[in-house]
Order: C-alpha cells, then sequence, then structure tokens
C-alpha cells in the first residue's frame, strides 16, 4: 500500500494498472475528474484497483474508496467505463474523507475494455521517456487517446488535469515528474534539497569538488561528480527541470547555465549579488546569448523575503520555483 503522502496524486498508477493486467489479473484505472468544495486529493488523482480486490493509490481518503472499488469489479466484468459521484454533507464529510464536505466524480476504466492496451502501453513509454502527454476521453463513450500537449498548453503548463467546457471530455495531464539540478553542493544546498522533495522534486546535485559533494554531507541523494556541462547533458534537461545555480565560481556555473539557455528548462536561479549577476550576464552575451535570454536567468536567485542565512534562503528559492511554475512569478 503507498504512504498517505504518496497517495496526494499516486504517481505511477498507469505503470501499475498495465503491469497488473499484464499479470493476468486484470485492472482497473480510478482517476478523480472533478472536485467542488473541499476534497484532499485534487483532480487527476488516481486509485489502480485489481481484479483480486488489490489496491494502490487513493481517489479520497475515506470511505468513498470501499465504493469505488466494489464498482471497479463491475465494470472490470463488463469491459465498460463509469462516472461515479460522491456528494457528501459537511456532517458526513470526515467519515469519507472530505474534509468541510463537498463533492467528487471520478471515472473508472477497465484496462483491455474501455482503456485500450496499446493506449495505456503509449502512455507508460512516454512517461518513462519523460515525455510530456495529454490523454483525451469521452466521459460518455469511454473511449481515449493521447494527444499532442499543444491541444492543451495551458493545461501542461499549469500541470492539471480537468474536464473541458463541453462538459464531457475529460483531460489528464501526464508531464514528467519534476527535477531540481543543483549546481553547487553548499550550505544552501544542504537545505534546499530536502525541501524540494517535500515539494516533490527529484533532486540531482552537480558536484566535481569531493570535499563539497560527498555522501558524508549529503546521504541518500544522487550526486554526479561530472564537470557540469558533461552532467547536465548526460542528465537532458527539459522544460520540467529547475536548475539552480550555487557556486559562486563562474567555471562551475557558466557551463551549466549555458546549457540550461538552451534547453527549455522552466527555472534558471543563480546565486549572487547583483554586480556579480550583471558579471555573469556580460559573459553569456559574449558567449552569444541574446537578452530575451538573460531574462530567464533570476538573479539574485530567490524571492526578495529579506532571506538570512542557508535555510532562509533555500525557502525563498523554493518560493521562487513555484511562483514560476505556477505562472505567479514572471
Amino acid at each position: 500500500m503507498t504512504s498517505e503522502t504518496d497517495t496526494l496524486r499516486f504517481e505511477n498508477a498507469p505503470e501499475l494498472a498495465l503491469e497488473w493486467h499484464r499479470a493476468g489479473l486484470g485492472a482497473v484505472l480510478c482517476t478523480v475528474i472533478e472536485t467542488w468544495g473541499s476534497a484532499p486529493r485534487r483532480t487527476g488523482s488516481q486509485l489502480v484497483v485489481g481484479g483480486d480486490g488489490r489496491i494502490e493509490g487513493s481517489v479520497s481518503g475515506g470511505c468513498v474508496e470501499g465504493a469505488v472499488i466494489l464498482e471497479a469489479q463491475e465494470v472490470l466484468q463488463k469491459g465498460s467505463h463509469k462516472v461515479l459521484e460522491f456528494g457528501v454533507s459537511d456532517e458526513d464529510a470526515f467519515a469519507v474523507g472530505l474534509a468541510c464536505g463537498g463533492t467528487i466524480r471520478v471515472l473508472l476504466e477497465p484496462v483491455d475494455g474501455t482503456l485500450e492496451v496499446d493506449t495505456l502501453e503509449a502512455l507508460v513509454l512516454s512517461r518513462a521517456e519523460r515525455r510530456a502527454v495529454a490523454y483525451e476521453v469521452s466521459l460518455t463513450s469511454g473511449k481515449g487517446h493521447l494527444v499532442n500537449t499543444a491541444s492543451y498548453p495551458d493545461r501542461m503548463r499549469m500541470d492539471r488535469s480537468g474536464v473541458e467546457e463541453d462538459g464531457e471530455t475529460f483531460v489528464a495531464v501526464h508531464n514528467p515528474p519534476l527535477r531540481l539540478v543543483v549546481v553547487g553542493a553548499v550550505h544552501i544546498a544542504k537545505a534546499l534539497v530536502p525541501m524540494a522533495r517535500i515539494a516533490g522534486y527529484d533532486p540531482v546535485l552537480i558536484e566535481p569538488r569531493a570535499a563539497f559533494g560527498s555522501a558524508a554531507r549529503f546521504p541518500g541523494e544522487r550526486i554526479l561528480d561530472d564537470w557540469p556541462d558533461e552532467a547536465v547533458e548526460s542528465l537532458g534537461l527539459d522544460a520540467r527541470t529547475a536548475l539552480v545555480l550555487l557556486t559562486h565560481d563562474p567555471k562551475l556555473d557558466d557551463p551549466a547555465l549555458m546549457a540550461g539557455l538552451r534547453a527549455q528548462c522552466f527555472y534558471i536561479g543563480a546565486l549572487g549579488s547583483k554586480r556579480t549577476h550583471g558579471q555573469r550576464k556580460q559573459r553569456m552575451i559574449a558567449a552569444g546569448f541574446s537578452q530575451d535570454d538573460l531574462a530567464r536567468i533570476h538573479g539574485p536567485i530567490g524571492l526578495d523575503i529579506g532571506a538570512a542565512g542557508p535555510a532562509e534562503i533555500a525557502v525563498s528559492i523554493l518560493a521562487e520555483m513555484t511562483g514560476v511554475l505556477r505562472g505567479k512569478v514572471a
């Protein structure tokens, strides 16, 4: 069973549904498609129900799961989809996991029924290759297919699944997991990395200086000791990556910065004073980058909250990353 933290939005539901289907267990993918009022699981949250009754994930956190599991066994036998709606009063809300009352709608899709195996396999492959993709399904017919992300630019940018204005088309956003690439295993990184992990990022540290990038200083973290340009090339920066430069050393920061500017990182931040950042921009101009490129660099890094000390600076950085990701900070 997944932990309470994991079930906030069960990220591996498609993979597990395919695995259970291939194992001959049968599987139903259950997805929250709409919520009203207060609900602990956001739209897009998923639960997988196996033909033998096993479950992973959550759609509410309460006894709604019991009803969903029973309905899932029925749709698995019939091979057809079903949309369930649960409305809860404030008095009864706690019992079903809706903290202040509300309504949720849940789509049940049996694998190899209305959810075709080929479509699920293509979705799992896209996710494995860190390719953003949208899954569009008709709530009337139950037929679904993958669509180009250009069809839903706002949904992909905001990372939000939902029902379209027609009221009958549900779009599930499948963005690659968020990733944080930190160049420089300094004191700020020691605070930032665990904070970012809590916020849902997969952090990677790049530090060729052995004294800084040791497992003793960052237990359990992924540390690359290659030169930054080689390390970021091996990682493959993309639109779900935040790049944070913390070394103060142009020999280390600049190669990664150039790679980030050539890629589609949603956030690039660099530590240093205004004077240091001005010098950094001049080096980037000399390297052939434009003013539009330079405008993508957040420097001095972090929101101006008067941060003092590594931990508070880390908070300001994570806050700025979140603001950029959610379209609240330019």
